[in-house]
Protein backbone atom coordinates (compact mmCIF):
# COMPACT_ATOMS: atom_id res chain seq x y z
CA UNK A 1 0.00 0.00 0.00
CA UNK A 2 1.83 3.01 -1.49
CA UNK A 3 0.52 6.94 -1.32
CA UNK A 4 0.72 7.13 -5.29
CA UNK A 5 -0.82 3.69 -5.88
CA UNK A 6 -3.69 4.75 -3.42
CA UNK A 7 -4.21 7.84 -4.91
CA UNK A 8 -4.15 6.20 -8.88
CA UNK A 9 -6.83 4.07 -7.41
CA UNK A 10 -8.97 6.53 -6.14
CA UNK A 11 -9.01 8.88 -9.29
CA UNK A 12 -10.12 5.34 -11.20
CA UNK A 13 -12.92 4.73 -8.77
CA UNK A 14 -14.07 8.51 -8.87
CA UNK A 15 -14.17 8.84 -12.45
CA UNK A 16 -16.20 5.69 -12.29
CA UNK A 17 -18.47 7.02 -10.38
CA UNK A 18 -18.74 10.03 -12.55
CA UNK A 19 -19.52 7.79 -15.92
CA UNK A 20 -21.62 5.44 -14.05
CA UNK A 21 -23.38 9.09 -12.65
CA UNK A 22 -23.34 10.38 -16.19
CA UNK A 23 -25.35 7.30 -17.33
CA UNK A 24 -27.24 6.74 -14.37
CA UNK A 25 -28.37 7.54 -10.53
CA UNK A 26 -25.65 7.15 -8.14
CA UNK A 27 -26.53 7.74 -4.78
CA UNK A 28 -24.73 10.71 -2.75
CA UNK A 29 -23.56 8.48 -0.09
CA UNK A 30 -21.96 6.32 -2.62
CA UNK A 31 -19.61 9.53 -3.33
CA UNK A 32 -19.40 10.24 0.81
CA UNK A 33 -18.28 6.75 1.06
CA UNK A 34 -15.45 6.54 -1.32
CA UNK A 35 -14.10 10.04 0.35
CA UNK A 36 -14.21 8.73 3.97
CA UNK A 37 -12.24 5.51 2.28
CA UNK A 38 -9.84 7.69 0.93
CA UNK A 39 -9.40 9.82 3.82
CA UNK A 40 -9.01 6.82 6.24
CA UNK A 41 -6.27 5.24 4.46
CA UNK A 42 -4.15 8.17 4.02
CA UNK A 43 -4.85 8.91 7.46
CA UNK A 44 -3.56 5.87 8.67
CA UNK A 45 -0.91 5.46 6.02
CA UNK A 46 0.55 8.90 7.21
CA UNK A 47 0.60 8.05 11.21
CA UNK A 48 1.65 4.58 10.71
CA UNK A 49 5.57 4.75 9.92
CA UNK A 50 6.26 1.00 9.84
CA UNK A 51 3.88 0.92 6.20
CA UNK A 52 5.80 3.11 4.46
CA UNK A 53 2.74 4.75 2.94
CA UNK A 54 5.01 7.97 1.54
CA UNK A 55 8.62 7.12 1.74
CA UNK A 56 10.76 3.95 3.13
CA UNK A 57 11.36 4.30 6.21
CA UNK A 58 14.00 2.06 8.00
CA UNK A 59 12.04 -0.01 10.63
CA UNK A 60 14.18 -3.15 11.30
CA UNK A 61 16.44 -5.67 10.25
CA UNK A 62 15.24 -9.15 10.42
CA UNK A 63 18.29 -10.48 7.87
CA UNK A 64 20.94 -9.37 10.68
CA UNK A 65 23.18 -12.17 11.59
CA UNK A 66 23.56 -11.17 14.88
CA UNK A 67 21.59 -11.41 17.83
CA UNK A 68 21.06 -7.79 18.02
CA UNK A 69 18.05 -5.56 18.64
CA UNK A 70 17.77 -1.54 18.90
CA UNK A 71 16.68 0.33 21.64
CA UNK A 72 15.86 3.84 20.51
CA UNK A 73 15.14 6.83 22.66
CA UNK A 74 12.95 9.97 21.06
CA UNK A 75 12.57 13.66 22.92
CA UNK A 76 15.82 14.51 24.12
CA UNK A 77 17.83 15.00 25.87
CA UNK A 78 16.53 15.36 29.46
CA UNK A 79 18.58 16.54 32.35
CA UNK A 80 16.54 14.53 34.51
CA UNK A 81 15.95 10.95 32.81
CA UNK A 82 18.65 11.04 30.00
CA UNK A 83 21.46 10.66 32.57
CA UNK A 84 19.58 7.69 34.57
CA UNK A 85 19.20 6.00 31.02
CA UNK A 86 22.84 6.38 30.14
CA UNK A 87 23.61 4.87 33.59
CA UNK A 88 21.48 2.12 33.14
CA UNK A 89 22.79 0.81 29.77
CA UNK A 90 26.21 1.37 30.85
CA UNK A 91 25.28 -0.96 34.08
CA UNK A 92 24.17 -3.52 31.34
CA UNK A 93 26.56 -2.80 28.45
CA UNK A 94 23.67 -1.78 26.18
CA UNK A 95 24.12 0.62 23.07
CA UNK A 96 21.35 2.98 22.03
CA UNK A 97 20.42 5.55 19.82
CA UNK A 98 19.16 8.67 20.80
CA UNK A 99 16.79 11.09 18.56
CA UNK A 100 17.43 14.63 19.83
CA UNK A 101 15.46 17.31 19.70
CA UNK A 102 17.11 20.52 18.48
CA UNK A 103 15.85 22.84 20.86
CA UNK A 104 16.69 20.46 24.22
CA UNK A 105 20.54 19.69 22.69
CA UNK A 106 20.60 23.49 22.66
CA UNK A 107 19.41 23.72 26.50
CA UNK A 108 21.63 20.38 27.28
CA UNK A 109 24.89 20.21 25.11
CA UNK A 110 27.03 18.64 28.06
CA UNK A 111 24.20 15.60 27.90
CA UNK A 112 24.79 15.25 24.10
CA UNK A 113 28.43 14.96 24.84
CA UNK A 114 28.15 12.65 27.12
CA UNK A 115 25.73 10.36 24.84
CA UNK A 116 28.41 10.29 22.24
CA UNK A 117 31.49 9.75 25.24
CA UNK A 118 29.35 6.30 26.47
CA UNK A 119 29.22 4.85 22.51
CA UNK A 120 26.06 5.63 21.73
CA UNK A 121 24.47 7.06 18.56
CA UNK A 122 22.46 10.16 17.78
CA UNK A 123 20.07 11.14 15.39
CA UNK A 124 17.75 14.16 14.59
CA UNK A 125 14.10 14.91 15.93
CA UNK A 126 13.55 17.98 14.43
CA UNK A 127 14.36 21.07 16.11
CA UNK A 128 11.18 22.32 17.53
CA UNK A 129 8.98 18.90 17.70
CA UNK A 130 5.79 21.26 17.06
CA UNK A 131 2.38 19.11 17.26
CA UNK A 132 2.08 20.81 13.60
CA UNK A 133 4.78 19.07 12.19
CA UNK A 134 3.07 16.91 10.28
CA UNK A 135 1.00 20.60 8.55
CA UNK A 136 4.86 22.30 7.74
CA UNK A 137 5.84 23.02 3.91
CA UNK A 138 8.62 20.83 2.86
CA UNK A 139 10.73 24.27 2.81
CA UNK A 140 10.10 24.42 7.01
CA UNK A 141 11.21 20.66 7.77
CA UNK A 142 14.00 21.10 5.79
CA UNK A 143 15.07 24.24 7.63
CA UNK A 144 14.54 22.13 11.01
CA UNK A 145 16.44 19.57 10.04
CA UNK A 146 19.19 21.49 9.10
CA UNK A 147 19.18 23.62 11.79
CA UNK A 148 19.13 20.77 14.51
CA UNK A 149 21.84 19.51 12.43
CA UNK A 150 23.79 22.53 13.00
CA UNK A 151 23.25 22.97 16.61
CA UNK A 152 24.42 19.02 17.14
CA UNK A 153 27.31 19.22 14.41
CA UNK A 154 28.72 22.46 16.72
CA UNK A 155 28.20 20.43 20.00
CA UNK A 156 30.17 17.04 18.71
CA UNK A 157 31.86 17.61 15.83
CA UNK A 158 29.36 15.19 13.59
CA UNK A 159 27.03 15.77 10.56
CA UNK A 160 23.95 13.53 11.63
CA UNK A 161 22.44 11.23 8.52
CA UNK A 162 19.60 9.63 11.08
CA UNK A 163 16.40 11.24 11.59
CA UNK A 164 13.17 10.16 13.06
CA UNK A 165 9.66 12.24 12.14
CA UNK A 166 8.39 13.51 15.15
CA UNK A 167 5.17 11.45 16.21
CA UNK A 168 6.00 9.16 13.12
CA UNK A 169 4.01 11.16 11.04
CA UNK A 170 5.10 11.16 7.72
CA UNK A 171 3.77 12.81 4.24
CA UNK A 172 4.76 14.23 1.06
CA UNK A 173 6.58 17.41 2.12
CA UNK A 174 8.10 15.50 4.99
CA UNK A 175 9.61 13.19 2.00
CA UNK A 176 11.18 16.27 -0.46
CA UNK A 177 12.87 17.61 2.86
CA UNK A 178 14.49 14.23 3.22
CA UNK A 179 15.03 13.90 -0.08
CA UNK A 180 16.97 17.65 0.55
CA UNK A 181 18.84 16.57 3.14
CA UNK A 182 19.51 13.28 2.19
CA UNK A 183 18.67 12.14 5.96
CA UNK A 184 17.76 8.23 6.28
CA UNK A 185 14.09 8.18 8.04
CA UNK A 186 14.41 5.85 11.07
CA UNK A 187 11.35 4.02 12.10
CA UNK A 188 10.56 1.12 14.77
CA UNK A 189 9.06 -2.38 14.56
CA UNK A 190 7.96 -1.79 18.92
CA UNK A 191 5.91 1.13 19.60
CA UNK A 192 6.08 1.09 23.54
CA UNK A 193 3.76 3.80 24.05
CA UNK A 194 5.55 4.69 27.46
CA UNK A 195 4.31 7.54 26.81
CA UNK A 196 0.71 7.02 27.55
CA UNK A 197 -1.01 5.98 30.97
CA UNK A 198 -0.22 2.26 30.16
CA UNK A 199 1.20 0.64 33.11
CA UNK A 200 4.85 -0.60 33.17
CA UNK A 201 3.75 -3.86 32.93
CA UNK A 202 2.11 -3.32 30.20
CA UNK A 203 3.97 -1.68 28.39
CA UNK A 204 7.13 -3.77 28.92
CA UNK A 205 4.88 -6.92 27.48
CA UNK A 206 4.38 -5.14 24.29
CA UNK A 207 8.12 -4.49 23.73
CA UNK A 208 8.90 -7.93 24.33
CA UNK A 209 5.97 -9.93 23.19
CA UNK A 210 7.32 -12.09 20.20
CA UNK A 211 10.64 -9.53 20.39
CA UNK A 212 13.19 -10.76 18.11
CA UNK A 213 16.28 -10.00 16.65
CA UNK A 214 16.68 -7.39 14.08
CA UNK A 215 13.75 -5.36 16.15
CA UNK A 216 13.68 -1.83 16.65
CA UNK A 217 12.32 -0.70 20.09
CA UNK A 218 10.97 3.10 20.33
CA UNK A 219 11.20 4.81 23.77
CA UNK A 220 10.99 8.28 25.25
CA UNK A 221 14.29 9.18 28.41
CA UNK A 222 10.82 11.47 29.96
CA UNK A 223 9.35 9.56 32.75
CA UNK A 224 10.26 7.78 35.41
CA UNK A 225 7.96 4.61 34.43
CA UNK A 226 10.27 4.25 30.90
CA UNK A 227 13.44 3.95 33.43
CA UNK A 228 11.59 1.24 35.41
CA UNK A 229 10.49 -0.41 32.02
CA UNK A 230 14.41 0.10 30.34
CA UNK A 231 15.99 -2.35 33.55
CA UNK A 232 13.14 -4.78 32.80
CA UNK A 233 13.74 -4.48 29.29
CA UNK A 234 17.87 -4.98 29.68
CA UNK A 235 17.35 -7.91 31.89
CA UNK A 236 14.82 -9.76 29.28
CA UNK A 237 17.41 -9.08 26.49
CA UNK A 238 20.30 -10.68 28.83
CA UNK A 239 17.78 -14.29 29.29
CA UNK A 240 17.11 -14.16 25.52
CA UNK A 241 21.09 -13.82 24.79
CA UNK A 242 19.65 -10.96 22.77
CA UNK A 243 22.23 -7.42 22.28
CA UNK A 244 21.00 -4.21 22.32
CA UNK A 245 23.22 -2.14 19.30
CA UNK A 246 22.98 1.53 18.08
CA UNK A 247 20.60 1.40 15.11
CA UNK A 248 23.24 2.28 12.35
CA UNK A 249 25.37 -1.10 13.25
CA UNK A 250 21.68 -3.22 13.43
CA UNK A 251 20.94 -1.73 10.31
CA UNK A 252 24.58 -1.43 8.80
CA UNK A 253 24.41 1.87 7.62
CA UNK A 254 26.18 5.23 8.62
CA UNK A 255 25.57 7.20 11.35
CA UNK A 256 26.96 10.31 10.18
CA UNK A 257 28.39 12.51 7.11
Amino acid sequence: MRFYTINALALVVFFGLMLAGFFGDIPAWLYVLFVFIWVLITAIGSFQIKLNYHFQSLNHNYKTSENCISITFDDGPNPEFTPKVLSILKEYGAKATFFLIGENAERYPEIVRQIIEEGHTIGNHSYSHSKNFGFFSAEKVTAELKKTNSILKEITGEDLKLFRPPFGVTNPNIKKALKNTEHFSIGWSKRSLDTTNLSEEKILKRITSNLKKGDIILLHDSSVKTIAVLEQLLLTLSSHKLQSVPVDRLLEIEAYA
